[in-house]
């Protein structure tokens, strides 16, 4: 029985520009962009990606690839005019890439990562690790922080409910407690979801947005579970992948969403 004082914070902040509103209790943050930045960083690094560099605007970029490295820009969905590519997770599948560099800078994602920088340990969560990354955040049992990156310092839906069903699946060993009605919301939106995953989130704008510009399997591969064991964690300003084996078989869980969601 884990009383009040043993229990750790676990709360979701829906945007960056709430962050200050809630970065002064935790040391451990969470950064979540489900469509596509933090998707496409796990998928990358998971596939032999050796480092990724993330930067936040497009002419940070511009001087990194005048100086020869890998580079990856999107804006509006869209890859910007003169690089490499955009945030596509397929991007970073290719056997070319093992053991590259890559430097970064998305719409949302990258500022939500670059505004929590100076945090003792930030990681990507997104669907594709979530079993992975729970269990990993069960075991370290300190005071987290979920920080959404939204759209635009927008809420979104995919976020809320990624960032709901960490929440949700951290406060059911009764090792975390939250405090905020923020994470109240993303719980229950969540709950509502996790049985029609994909149908729920047909009604999200920015799922809209992105299969207008026709990259409906991006879409569909962001929104499929446990797809990719691989926590990408900051170092000096630099993405790596986390070395991490599961130990502890008692936190050991499983993220309830329905096996027809995908």
């Amino acid at each position: 029985m884990h009383t009040t004082s043993d229990k750790k914070l676990i709360e979701v902040c829906y945007t960056p520009g709430q962050y200050p509103l809630y970065e002064g209790k935790f040391d451990l943050v969470v950064v979540i962009d489900v469509l596509r930045a933090t998707s496409a960083i796990t998928t990358a690094l998971h596939y032999g990606v050796e480092k990724i560099i993330p930067v936040g605007t497009v002419e940070e970029a511009r001087a990194f690839k005048a100086k020869g490295y890998i580079t990856a820009a999107e804006r509006d969905g869209q890859v910007v005019e003169g690089f490499d590519f955009g945030n596509s997770p397929y991007a970073f599948m290719d056997e070319k890439m093992k053991g590259k560099t890559v430097v970064l800078t998305t719409t949302n994602g990258t500022r939500a990562i670059q505004l929590a920088a100076s945090k003792c340990t930030v990681v990507m969560g997104c669907l594709n690790n979530l079993d992975f990354l729970c269990q990993w955040l069960i075991e370290r049992h300190e005071n987290t922080l979920v920080l959404a990156s939204g759209w635009k310092d927008k809420v979104n839906l995919e976020d809320t409910i990624c960032g709901g069903a960490i929440a949700n699946t951290l406060l059911e060993t009764r090792r975390f407690r939250s405090n905020e009605d923020s994470t109240v919301a993303a719980k229950f939106i969540y709950r509502s979801a996790r049985e029609h995953l994909l149908s729920f989130l047909r009604a999200s704008s920015h799922r809209r947005r992105l299969i207008q510009l026709n990259i409906q399997q991006d879409v569909k591969y962001c929104l499929t579970l446990n797809t990719v064991p691989c926590i990408p964690v900051l170092k000096d300003g630099v993405l790596v992948r986390l070395d991490y084996h599961p130990v502890n078989t008692e936190y050991a869980i499983k993220t309830p969403f329905s096996s027809h969601s995908n």
